[in-house]
């Protein structure tokens, strides 16, 4: 690879980037005529909703495009240096070296089948670098400065063990680990509880001041845009329709898209009204627990029990939503398929609708399944991708007796009511979106005519204005039908538009139940106050709600 020029420019400068699309897709080209430079100390950021391009052009500049997307004109060029037309093994000599990337799922990105310390070594090991005696130590020290605890221990431990935090961590440590001019971070923080978000957002900030290097932070987290950036792009369907500094694009965003991407994001609510009580509450749990026994990582130690949900009491109302926040690991998800009965609580009671379900078995508890049903984080996992659309909302109604046209008239009734083409019904769920198959999910929970939902983290993978729309979408069917909802989300300004009460949990207790303006506004527990002031860009929210 030609030496690089050291002359002061643009760390990296993009321009008229146009990257063409197979035939088939829905548009010619995934970018067309993007432009932007990036300079030592920046931190840009990319917004937009998924399919606008933010992602490509991030694997561009990496090399990483996958064969049958091409680049069809532009310039790409990296402290001087064009890298349009340069050879793979020029990249591989490139990456890490000069430009790292840190990518959203770090478990899929990570080899489970090695431990962390041999996957940071292996960067080392690619680039021959460092005396091997010497790489062990660096390697102890990157964990170190990413904040991963007991370095030394933690390096042998395979990427399963650690925590989605812990994860993303070590995928910082890999990129950095050979000092880049250069980090992109495609959404490593999407899915992240807000306080690992806010450390992980921490992290990346302190290495940039300490490095001076340039970030491209990929992201359709408005607050994450506010606390991070020094410059925005907002891309639309592969066009970029508007940049500039945060304040301009945020506070005043000038194209209607923008406009449309701002007004999408969720606000704290202040005007909850009382909840009527005058009809008895659809579930009650009083003192549930649940308890795992974690095996031993080794054979010299003891298993280790976990405490997932300890004591855990509160109601649902007839109509209401109550939402339930915490950090990963605070034992809302268990919580959810606890009231399911997808999993056995080891004590307390679980009522619902008069009946202690707790006590019932398996058997005795089917015919009221029906009754209660789930929408899950992940809809693309939970759909079966062998079966149609049709096929994954009629199977269940059609094994508890429903006749096979009648379940046929309802999904499709269901489909349109959730916003969907008729011949939805014929398709397979890779033909749709994230948002279109989180649609389906709820359109299969509401085939039973339930009396409750429990949504587990169902909008947290998705872009702001997706978001937006399935939480009206669920909003507007639970007035229409009643319906109690268990909303289990990591996303506090999700739970303030949804939910009428938030539970907070914490290591499987409830530290503090109220409204979401008493949540956000006189927090009485100090985790509640440690989770609010976590959220990214919280200070815009709290001033444009006092």
């Amino acid at each position: 690879m030609n030496a690089i020029p050291a002359e002061a420019q643009p760390l990296l400068r993009v321009e008229n980037l146009t990257i063409r699309l197979p035939a088939g897709f829905d548009r010619p080209y995934a970018v067309q005529n993007i432009n932007f430079e990036l300079n030592s100390g920046d931190v840009l950021c990319m917004i937009g909703e998924s399919g606008s391009g933010k992602s490509v052009t991030s694997n561009a500049i990496m090399g990483l495009l996958a064969p049958s997307i091409r680049i069809e004109a532009g310039s790409i060029k990296l402290k001087g240096t064009e890298l349009i037309g340069q050879s793979e093994s020029n990249f591989r000599d490139m990456r890490g070296r000069i430009v790292s990337m840190v990518f959203q799922d770090p478990l899929s990105s990570l080899n489970p089948l090695m431990t962390i310390g041999d996957q940071i070594r292996e960067v080392f090991d690619s680039h021959n670098v460092l005396a091997p005696s010497e790489r062990q130590a660096r390697v102890v020290q990157l964990l170190e400065e990413v904040g991963i605890p007991d370095p030394e221990r933690t390096q042998h431990q395979y990427p399963f063990r650690l925590s989605g935090g812990q994860r993303q961590r070590v995928m910082i440590a890999m990129a950095l680990a050979l000092d880049p001019d250069v980090l992109i971070a495609d959404e490593p923080t999407t899915a992240l509880d807000v306080t690992t978000q806010a450390q992980i957002l921490r992290l990346i900030r302190e290495v940039q001041q300490r490095k001076n290097i340039g970030v491209i932070f990929v992201t359709h987290d408005v607050g994450v845009v506010a606390e991070t950036a020094t410059h925005v792009i907002v891309l639309e369907k592969g066009q970029q329709v508007e940049q500039g500094t945060p304040d301009d694009v945020l506070n005043r965003p000038a194209h209607p898209y923008t406009q449309r991407l701002i007004a999408s994001v969720p606000q704290l609510r202040t005007d909850q009204a009382p909840l009527s009580e005058t009809q008895a509450p659809i579930i009650v749990a009083r003192n549930v627990s649940k308890t795992y026994t974690v095996a031993a990582t080794s054979l010299f130690a003891k298993k280790r029990v976990q405490q997932a949900v300890n004591a855990v009491s509160f109601e649902l109302g007839r109509g209401e939503t109550l939402g339930v926040v915490g950090e990963s690991g605070s034992g809302k998800s268990t919580l959810g398929r606890l009231v399911m009965k997808l999993i056995e609580a080891d004590s307390g009671e679980i009522i619902f609708d008069g009946q202690d379900v707790r006590a019932l078995s398996e058997k005795e508890f089917r015919p009221m399944r029906s009754r209660i049903q789930m929408v899950f984080q992940d809809p693309h996992s939970s759909l079966n991708p062998r079966h149609t659309i049709g096929t994954s909302l009629t199977v269940g109604p059609m094994a508890h007796g429903m006749p096979e046209a009648t379940a046929n008239e309802k999904a499709r009734a269901l489909l349109d009511r959730v916003g969907l083409q008729p011949s939805s019904f014929d398709r397979y769920p890779h033909e749709f979106s994230g948002g279109q198959r989180q649609r389906v999910g709820i359109a299969r929970a509401l085939m039973f005519d339930p009396q409750v939902i429990i949504a587990d983290e169902a909008v947290s993978a998705l872009d702001v204005s997706i978001q937006a729309q399935v939480l009206e979408l669920l909003g507007s069917i639970k007035r229409e039908k009643n319906l109690s909802l268990i909303f289990i989300t990591h996303d506090l300004l999700v739970a303030s538009q949804i939910c009428d009460r938030i539970l907070v949990m914490r290591r499987g207790s409830v530290v503090e139940v109220g409204a979401p303006k008493q949540i956000f506004f006189e927090p009485q527990h100090d985790y509640t106050r440690q989770l609010v002031s976590a959220i990214p860009g919280i200070s815009r929210h709290l001033g444009a709600a006092a």
